[in-house]
């Protein structure tokens, strides 16, 4: 077996402390960044490819993770120090910039790495969640007018320490399961059904997720990883990154409206309500993202986009990397 095909699991200090990594192959660091609630283990059909691509790709366990450090402090998880962690992985790994990559909430760490670093990270793939600047009202003003008087917003859910916890995790298999049934594709509740995005007063959002069946993206061994992670270590790390969203606001009030100008690229799901809810954000690419290559909606795929569709979504990211004239396998940096 080439060294290029082998994963390699490892640590790097950071400012969270230590950071866990899966690693494969050689060439141009590609950086690949999870979203909720999901761990390294969401990119693993993107390791492979990448590496056999002629890039060095790199999925880590965000801080709060998997095997990476958790912090207990509840403002130890805002987004300025998400982007530290992956600058510093960087360095950590012996390079100086990187392409990031970024699912879910990965897709906002990168952007933001993105913006607050164009020295390192020289180039940002969004996957699921579109770019949107800094600004606007408060975020917790935001969420909390869109339930109305009968449910609840579910970031307004998960954002009350403690609560959303008390729910998951007396079940965590059986609530991940649910969770990744509602946003996918093949077995998310019909238009006419409650909507599992929301939560009913008194009620639960597990309550209105799918039940007693799997995407077919999602095998038993596939849930076991997941499940296997958060009942090691609790849900209270992953779901401190909605309990930041007042803070980064505020943090990042000085880069109000700042377009990303690198290279770049969007991948949305079509039938993913975040493309839907998102899509002025879509329109504003060509202000936002003036660096942008290509903008790609998956007809009849939902959020779990590169497990959902990991061919296709191979084949646009390594497409999107080969054309970036300086991360070109063989290309200096």
């Amino acid at each position: 077996m080439q060294p290029s095909a082998v994963l390699r699991h490892r640590t790097v200090e950071a400012p969270a402390g230590r950071l866990h990594l899966v690693e494969q192959g050689t060439g141009p660091l590609v950086l690949l960044v999870h979203g909720f609630p999901e761990s390294w283990y969401s990119w693993r059909h993107q390791l492979p490819a990448l590496a056999a691509a002629g890039y060095r790709a790199v999925a880590l366990d965000v801080r709060g993770y998997g095997r990476s450090a958790k912090p207990a402090a509840t403002d130890a998880y805002r987004m300025l120090d998400l982007v530290e962690d992956n600058v510093a992985l960087v360095h950590a790994l012996g390079e100086e910039n990187a392409v990031v990559v970024g699912h879910d909430w990965g897709s906002n760490i990168a952007a933001t790495s993105a913006l607050l670093h164009p020295e390192v990270f020289r180039a940002v793939a969004l996957l699921s969640i579109p770019y949107a600047p800094p600004g606007g009202p408060r975020p917790t003003d935001i969420f909390g007018r869109i339930g109305g008087p009968e449910q609840e917003f579910y970031v307004s859910y998960f954002q009350e320490p403690g609560r959303a916890e008390t729910e998951i995790e007396p079940d965590v298999r059986g609530w991940l399961a649910g969770f990744y049934a509602a946003l996918s594709a093949d077995t998310m509740p019909a238009q006419d059904e409650p909507d599992p995005h929301f939560v009913a007063h008194g009620g639960r959002l597990r309550d209105r997720f799918p039940a007693g069946v799997l995407p077919a993206w999602l095998a038993e061994d596939d849930l076991d990883v997941y499940a296997g992670e958060f009942e090691r270590t609790g849900l209270s790390g992953a779901l401190n990154r909605y309990r930041n969203m007042d803070r980064d606001w505020e943090d990042l009030a000085p880069h109000r409206g700042a377009p990303i100008k690198q290279p770049s690229l969007f991948i949305g799901g079509a039938l993913d309500a975040s493309t839907t809810w998102m899509s002025d954000a879509i329109d504003a690419f060509p202000t936002t993202l003036p660096g942008l290559t290509a903008s790609h909606l998956v007809e009849g795929c939902g959020h779990w986009i590169q497990q959902e569709r990991p061919e296709e979504i191979n084949h646009l990211l390594t497409g999107w990397l080969n054309t970036l004239t300086s991360s070109a396998p063989g290309a200096g940096c």
